[in-house]
């Protein structure tokens, strides 16, 4: 079976390909983007992708929910540094084909996912297995936003596109993809809609200024 590996992480990948390939039966393909995914997928959609969604262009969980109705016999392993609890919960309720793994997560737990994607079951990992088991606490209203995020939460809440952003800012779309994923994660939201409405709250977008 061949495994798809969208991690831009050249480390991260490098020993992925180096734990995968001693797995037997096993090899894998390295996508540079969604578009290279998209056409990996469409050749054969029995695989298993293992994504860093944090650094991958794909914007949000919608997106993910797409491609999983697009390619329903694909497996997807989330494999990320930090994924919000609320993320987390929209995926695992929506499908049986998201799993997820923290990339603090130990070798054996590693090898474990990859075995259990293979064989079409769910893995979710120690560690976010007790994220998700911890009782939801209310959003504190100041977040630890950095000027560059801040700015661009403020874009997002007035209606810019990412590649809008992106051509304000002089920057690439995944750089601002990137943040914006990151805001989303400290925010603990998982859509514009959320986002915009702690922008709000927080005085960062004036009311008249949202509605005109």
């Amino acid at each position: 079976m061949k495994i798809l590996l969208a991690d831009k992480q050249d480390i991260t990948r490098a020993g992925l390909i180096y734990v995968i390939e001693k797995m037997e039966g096993l090899e894998t393909k390295y996508v540079e983007d969604k578009t290279e995914l998209m056409l990996a997928l469409r050749e054969n959609e029995d695989t298993v992708v293992i994504l860093d969604y944090t650094l991958f262009d794909i914007n949000d969980s919608a997106e993910l929910l797409i491609l999983n109705q697009r390619f329903p016999y694909t497996r997807w392993l989330l494999f990320s540094e930090d994924l919000s609890a609320d993320f987390v919960r929209v995926l695992i309720a929506s499908s049986s084909m998201f799993s997820v793994l923290l990339k603090e997560s130990s070798l054996m737990e590693i090898k474990e996912a990859i075995r259990f994607c293979v064989d079409s079951k769910r893995f979710v990992c120690q560690r976010m297995m007790e994220v998700l088991l911890t009782p939801p606490q209310e959003v504190e209203e100041k977040v630890n936003l950095t000027k560059t995020e801040t700015e661009i939460l403020k874009d997002i809440a007035l209606g810019m596109t990412t590649k809008e952003i992106a051509e304000k800012r002089f920057s690439s779309f995944h750089t601002v993809n990137t943040h914006r994923k990151n805001i989303f994660r400290k925010l603990g939201v998982n859509n514009v809609h959320e986002a915009t409405k702690y922008a709000l709250r927080a005085g960062l977008v004036d009311s008249a200024e949202y509605y005109i």
